[in-house]
């Protein structure tokens, strides 16, 4: 292996001769013009302008049984390639193709091609059934066309797309061959070896890696019998053969597999056992190398792969497979953006220097690299590589002097890429796919490098495969990353690191993380996952100007877990924002993936950071974003470009900072659940004890509350020992809770064993108080707050406020508190959960002198607007698409007052209000510190 080559070994036959030979064909045929009697042997030279043998790839006159029953003959058939319909000069092609069609349908499936041809020896219209696209030439026309028909040779036109059907088809496939090496007993890692390998031959024998297509579906259907039995040995010789240079191969090795290229890359070098097949597993195979594979993106190779793999070990990993548009979400402010703008500046330039000045920016390419340290099957690398190549080749297009202009200067096919697959960088503590990853790359550059053949005319490939991507195999919270590149070499670290909130995590898992993160400086021990890799990347980054950009879960940019890790990034690390995306669903195309709820994040080293950030925000399920420019981006993903503190963080307070009444969370009785009745398991309770009635009181938390459903729980805390002693089902579900809790672990369940008809928290209030729901749905314009009475207890998924005031009730229920909440408050899923130490401790009050006492009517307004609909329950009434218009306008009256009486200037939108909470924040916070 050279580490540092850059090889290129031109094919057999250059676009350039290529297109001579169309030239030479277009004379001799120019007077063609007889369906029967010429088609032959016109087709037969056609294939030769390809320097392909029309024989050893399609028939003629290939009879078909249609779907009427009626018989007919295809002109010409390769089968799941392409269909050739000749008519005479002058005949309508619209019915030759439509003629073609009733071909397509009566095939078998794995027979249908991609490409229809049409012609009448002067006119050409070739069919793209995939891409949906037709190429229209004519005769004289061919050779200024013939990158159209690059199939022939095994070179296509790349469409890259999600969820592309083919995709799938592969996948499914690949599934089928799968389960039955899987059933057969063929062993995990061989067999994932095995298939990373097989479909690396599939895929270069579709796409001109192997020099004539098919090489591999002749191999396998000529060569093995029919009952598979031989398939196995003639698998592991193929191995074998392209593991070794030509000039080393044995003279006695078999013709065809003599005919296989020489790939290196490691891909076949480790010793392999090879599985037995059967007839049906054979068939298995067939069907896979019958596909087109062309049209696989390598992009998600990855994914393909794992989709045939077990969906809930993927889930424990925390892995998630993404689209190549929201990997562009990534890579585009990352680097693309600023890469394509200067190109764009240089190819508008017009001075003497814009050569050097292209030639120099091609050279930057070529030196840029990239590191995924938790790169998975490879996604991000494999679609930064390829969007390298594609800025190489605007280069590369704009140096080629224009046609008829003589240039001392050419352009040397052996030097012509100078970007390359060993710029590319991972750790993935996985074997399968970090094998995975290295064959995605290589498959995308053979594609670059086909693309970059149809601009200049020398088709040529890597292989032998003389470099290699880096993917070091490990676990990237236990491995020191400048093994996989030293730092000083770095220029991006990017990726998508495994999701998976501190309470998913196994033992192991969590005592690993933990010490990771205190290691790294992060203060709180319930940090998202993710966050290791934020604080791994900032200490390997720090001072060296490298920049960072990551997926993550969006609790790392509210809540509690912000001011726990982004003091470490900002002090200890010298970070910046620089870009950011705010909360949106991340797709993705591995099947059965979970889609979550994520945001993007850049940092980049302080004192070289650019003047302007940028911030994408999201409205709706759309998936679409509208960009702003800020000075500064707040760890909350807001604009901190008016705070004193760009890196203010909202800590969790034990009293408001506002000087609102005390806040708590509602009674937690650890009973498992024996205290607590539904409604028809109290009537029951009630009927065999009817004297408990007092003792039985209603039990609410958030889900009771917001959908009126009736629980109630026994309360027996200070009722008088001879009264509870009289009643044996009360005293019957005492013992059973101080069974529960003497039988549990710790010191706090035996403790309250002795105590069992206290609870672990309990909050009774004696009058009437406000509650807040712990959890409600992010579509809820306003989180469904109220007033309970005695005799209802409160449980501990309700927030509850004692005494608490009208004006206090309005406050909460204003849209001003559910921006903040939205903002710096945590989530369940994407469900809003509130906090009292993060979410209404740090809520900043109106300012001095703001009169609360207007808002009293407002909220009673609101209060009376719920009590018009006593059919509804709260969730109901606070249903979007539903919500009753008295209550609507009673919260706009509402919203419109509590605005005015933080600033008389109106807010026009959610941000403002939050940054012009996060400024009142800051102040009241300095006052506080003050004062102290």
């Amino acid at each position: 292996m050279v580490p540092d080559g850059r090889h290129l070994e031109l094919m057999r036959h250059s676009w350039n001769e290529v297109r001579a030979r169309a030239a030479a064909f277009s004379r001799k045929w120019a007077a063609a013009g007889y369906e029967k009697g010429e088609t032959q042997s016109f087709y037969n030279d056609f294939f030769r302008v390809f320097g392909v043998q029309r024989r050893s790839v399609a028939r003629y006159e290939q009879h078909v049984r249609k779907l009427d029953d009626s018989s007919g003959f295809i002109d010409l058939f390769w089968p799941g390639v392409l269909i050739v319909e000749r008519k005479s000069a002058g005949r309508d092609l619209s019915n030759a193709f439509g003629q073609a069609g009733e071909y397509f349908d009566a095939l078998p499936e794995h027979q249908r091609p991609r490409f229809i041809l049409v012609s009448d020896f002067q006119s050409f219209q070739l069919h793209d059934l995939d891409a949906r696209e037709v190429t229209r030439f004519t005769l004289a026309a061919l050779a200024e066309n013939v990158e159209a028909l690059g199939f022939i040779l095994g070179v296509q036109r790349r469409r890259f797309r999600d969820q592309d059907p083919a995709n799938l088809k592969a996948a499914e496939l690949v599934g089928r061959l799968h389960d039955a090496l899987e059933a057969a007993g063929y062993g995990t890692q061989d067999l994932e070896r095995f298939l990373v390998r097989t479909v690396f031959c599939l895929f270069a024998d579709d796409t001109g890696i192997f020099e004539r297509r098919d090489l591999f579906l002749e191999f396998i259907e000529t060569r093995t019998s029919q009952d598979g039995s031989d398939l196995g040995p003639w698998m592991a010789l193929l191995f074998q053969v392209l593991d070794t240079p030509e000039s080393q191969r044995v003279t006695t090795l078999d013709e065809d597999l003599a005919r296989f290229p020489y790939v290196d890359g490691d891909l076949f070098r480790e010793p392999l056992r090879i599985p037995s097949f059967t007839a049906e597993m054979r068939k298995r195979l067939l069907d896979a190398c019958r596909f087109d594979w062309s049209n696989i993106s390598p992009a998600i190779f990855g994914a393909l792969f794992q989709s045939v793999t077990d969906r809930s070990a993927r889930r424990a990993r925390g892995a998630h497979y993404t689209t190549e548009q929201n990997i562009l979400k990534v890579l585009g402010p990352l680097c693309l953006d600023d890469l394509k703008a200067r190109l764009a500046r240089l190819l508008a330039r017009k001075d003497s220097r814009r050569r050097s000045a292209l030639r120099a920016f091609q050279r930057e390419l070529g030196q840029l690299t990239f590191f995924d340290p938790a790169c998975g099957c490879g996604n991000f690398l494999i679609i930064a590589y390829r969007e390298l190549r594609l800025l190489e080749i605007e280069v590369l297009r704009a140096l080629r002097p224009p046609p008829g202009v003589a240039s001392q200067e050419v352009l040397d096919v052996t030097h012509l890429s100078q970007v390359n697959v060993d710029q590319f960088y991972g750790i993935e503590i996985g074997a399968f796919p970090a094998r995975i990853a290295e064959t995605a790359l290589w498959m995308m550059d053979h594609i670059m490098n086909n693309r970059l053949s149809t601009e200049f005319g020398q088709n040529y490939a890597r292989i032998p495969l003389r470099v290699s991507p880096r993917i070091v195999q490990a676990d990237a919270l236990e491995l020191d990353w400048s093994e996989a590149l030293p730092p000083e070499r770095c220029v991006f670290v990017v990726g998508n690191p495994p999701f998976g909130g501190f309470v998913i995590r196994d033992a192991r898992k969590q005592r690993t993380t933990r010490a990771v993160m205190a290691a790294l400086g992060a203060s709180g021990a319930r940090l998202d996952y993710v966050a290791a890799w934020f604080l791994k990347a900032g200490e390997y980054a720090r001072g060296r100007c490298a920049r960072i950009a990551f997926v993550a879960t969006n609790s790392i940019t509210q809540g509690e877990q912000v001011a726990q890790l982004w003091p470490a990034l900002f002090g200890r690390y010298g970070l910046e924002i620089e870009f950011a995306h705010r909360t949106f669903a991340w797709g993705s195309d591995a099947r059965g993936a979970a889609h979550v709820h994520v945001v993007i994040i850049g940092l980049r080293d302080r004192p070289s950071v650019s003047p302007k950030k940028r911030l994408f925000l999201y409205e709706g399920s759309t998936g679409d974003s509208t960009e702003i420019g800020l000075k500064r981006i707040s760890p909350y993903l807001t604009d901190a470009s008016r705070l004193g503190n760009p890196h203010l963080v909202i800590e969790r307070r034990a009293k408001s900072i506002a000087g609102f009444p005390a806040i708590r969370v509602g009674s937690k009785p650890v009973d498992r659940g024996i205290y607590i009745m539904d409604r028809r398991e109290r009537a029951e309770f009630l009927a065999a004890e009817p004297l408990a009635a007092a003792l039985v009181r209603p039990f609410i938390g958030g889900f009771e509350f917001i959908n009126g459903v009736e629980r109630w729980i026994l309360f027996a805390s200070g009722a008088e020992p001879d009264t509870l002693r009289s009643m044996p089902q009360v005293m019957k579900r005492i013992r059973a809770v101080k069974e529960y809790r003497s039988c549990r672990a710790g010191n706090l369940a035996k403790s309250l064993s002795e105590r069992p008809t206290d609870f672990h928290v309990t909050v009774v209030p004696k009058s009437e108080f406000l509650v807040i729901p712990e959890v409600s749905s992010e579509r809820r314009k306003s989180v469904p707050i109220g007033y309970l009475k005695p005799p209802a207890i409160p449980s501990n998924q309700l927030l509850v406020i004692e005494d608490a005031p009208l004006h206090l009730f309005a406050l909460l229920a204003s849209r001003m508190h559910m921006a903040w909440l939205r903002h710096v408050g945590g989530r369940l899923e994407s469900r809003l959960r509130y906090s009292s130490g993060i979410v209404y401790n740090s809520f900043p009050a109106p300012p001095p002198g703001a009169r609360l006492s207007s808002l009293e009517p407002l909220a009673q307004g609101i209060l009376d607007a719920r009590a018009a609909h006593p059919e509804s329950t709260l969730a109901g009434v606070y249903e979007p698409d539903l919500m009753p218009s008295d209550l609507r306008q009673a919260h706009e009256r509402l919203d419109r007052a509590v605005d005015r009486l933080y600033r008389p200037k109106r807010f026009f939108t959610e941000r403002e209000r939050v940054e012009h909470l996060f400024t009142a924040y800051e102040r009241l916070q300095a006052r506080t510190a003050a004062s102290a």
